[in-house]
């Protein structure tokens, strides 16, 4: 882990308010003083341009990681979705706050541990790492050693941050409008509540920690992949206590030997095909912190389960479809399921067909390829930019998906930015082939759909 400052966390509504509100005049402040320079210099900037710049980026980087929470969470979502699509200023700026997040101050941990577990709270282990382990948008991870010897994580809720959740979505939102990053023509009311209702469930604990347990069962059979164990004794709404699994950065990957880094990210990538055609279940996101890597057993921890969501059959079917369309190479057929699941909406396949069809002669030729899908050649993409950039800036076919296909694709989009980062080539088309296969055949014969209890 990167080293961390700490900051007491801004749990009340007046002061994260006031926190937003000087972010905002920051960032208008930081356009004035561009906007004049750029003018000086004889220059006509565009809004857009002004508020992109390095220094607003920064601004909003550093006070997303102080408020943490929601907030951070949204600027998490936005880097890890963005991909190769959004301005690399942008993109640059907000990676950072994947790993990044300021941890809670030892008297205001000591606080919510004690409102948790009661004043006495050390008395339940024999030893308690004071400073984190790991801090991230909702909570921080603190190792400890229970009486009994066992090494557990725990995971500590940063204070206020459940009930800021729904205040801290608005805000964003009209940060993002204010700014023109948010085209006023797309209404996102939808996104909104469920983005409110999943940082709910982030949230809430106990439900993680039901999750957890249903992941271990799940993966039971799988051999490469480890989960911790729920220790339910300890957890309540605000804290989640878990065995300690050893493990390194999955990032860490990147120095391994190609058949490993290959071998981890068929596993990564088989899971997701499971969760989506097999579970009916997934954990939608892909943070690389979600992940680790445990060079001696060769094996994959999984780790955070409060996004863990069920996936609707209608979800299902439509990547079913999609995905078939793509390997019969049929453009047509692409065209149309993409329309049907909501990928695409029907006004830019009209206004833009020709677009449209480059972009799938790229996007096919790729898919179906004999050989092995190499992550690491990223040649195509600039070609998939440059069209998807023409497209983006006739604003009258912006298009919204489902709110569920946005989740499955948010996990889908953050396992092949891993993939990328290591490098690996995976046979992606024949897994693709085969789980398509295997789901038939288990709809066909009338087999019953994995569905979580709770969702």
């Amino acid at each position: 882990m990167s080293d961390r400052t700490s900051s007491r966390v801004p749990s009340g509504r007046l002061a994260r308010f006031g926190a937003f509100g000087r972010l905002a005049g920051g960032l208008a402040g930081g356009v004035v003083a561009e906007g004049a320079r750029r003018i000086a210099a004889g220059e006509r900037p565009r809004m857009g341009d002004l508020v992109l710049t390095p220094a607003n980026a920064t601004r909003v980087a550093d006070q997303l990681s102080h408020l943490r929470g929601a907030a951070m969470k949204l600027g998490q979502m936005i880097s890890m979705d963005g991909g190769d699509f959004l301005p690399p200023e942008l993109t640059a700026i907000l990676a950072r706050l994947r790993d990044r997040a300021n941890h809670m101050p030892p008297r205001q941990l000591d606080q919510v541990l004690a409102a948790e577990w009661g004043k006495g709270w050390r008395a339940r282990f024999a030893h308690f790492q004071a400073h984190p382990i790991a801090a991230a948008s909702i909570g921080q991870v603190h190792r400890a050693r229970l009486p009994d010897g066992r090494e557990v994580a725990i995971k500590v809720q940063y204070p206020g941050v459940a009930e800021s959740i729904d205040a801290d979505v608005d805000n964003v939102a009209t940060l993002l409008r204010v700014s023109g990053l948010l085209p006023r023509e797309i209404d996102v009311g939808p996104l909104l509540v469920e983005a409110k209702r999943q940082l709910h469930e982030e949230a809430d604990y106990a439900r993680e920690g039901a999750m957890m347990t249903r992941y271990a069962a799940l993966v039971a059979d799988l051999p490469d992949l480890v989960v911790p164990t729920f220790v339910p004794e300890l957890t309540t709404g605000r804290v989640l206590a878990m065995s300690f699994v050893e493990g390194v950065p999955v990032e860490t990957l990147a120095e391994a030997p190609q058949e490993v880094r290959d071998r981890a990210m068929t596993t990564l990538i088989g899971l997701v095909l499971r969760e989506l055609f097999d579970w009916g279940v997934m954990q939608t996101d892909p943070n690389f912190a979600n992940y680790r890597w445990q060079p001696e057993t060769q094996k994959l921890v999984l780790l955070d389960f409060g996004a863990a969501r069920a996936v609707p059959a209608a979800t299902v079917d439509g990547y079913r479809r999609l995905l078939a369309a793509g390997l019969s190479g049929d453009k047509a057929a692409v065209t149309r399921e993409a329309v049907a699941a909501g990928f695409l909406g029907e006004a830019a396949v009209l206004r833009h067909a020709a677009t449209v069809d480059r972009m799938l002669d790229v996007i096919l030729a790729e898919l179906n390829r004999p050989e092995r899908f190499d992550f690491g050649d990223r040649a195509f993409i600039g070609t998939l930019r440059e069209q998807g950039m023409a497209m983006a800036a006739d604003r009258a076919t912006w298009h919204v998906p489902p709110v569920e296909t946005l989740f499955v694709q948010r996990k889908i989009s953050g396992t092949a930015l891993l993939a990328t980062r290591l490098k690996a080539k995976v046979a992606a088309r024949d897994m693709i082939a085969d789980a398509l296969a295997d789901h038939g055949k288990a709809e066909h014969a009338g087999a019953a759909r994995v569905v979580p209890a709770t969702s």
